[in-house]
């Protein structure tokens, strides 16, 4: 193999590389988007899930006793 295959065969190995390299980088942001919005919607939920908690328990605080 010559210098000059041998020169051009790293310049494709480094082409594929870098589009590799985009590729995954890409699916990287995406995922991290999606994380990101599935934390903001975990942490609605969690919110949302305490209030309804805590109007239960004042429910339940304001009842008559059982014999009444």
């Amino acid at each position: 193999m010559s210098l000059e295959e041998r020169v051009t065969d790293l310049e494709s190995r480094l082409a594929f590389q870098d589009d590799t390299i985009q590729a995954l980088n890409d699916v990287l942001v995406t995922q991290q988007r999606v994380l990101e919005r599935l934390q903001l919607q975990m942490a609605a939920l969690l919110k949302r899930q305490e209030e309804m908690v805590g109007q239960f328990e004042s429910f339940e605080e304001e009842a008559p006793p059982p014999h009444y």
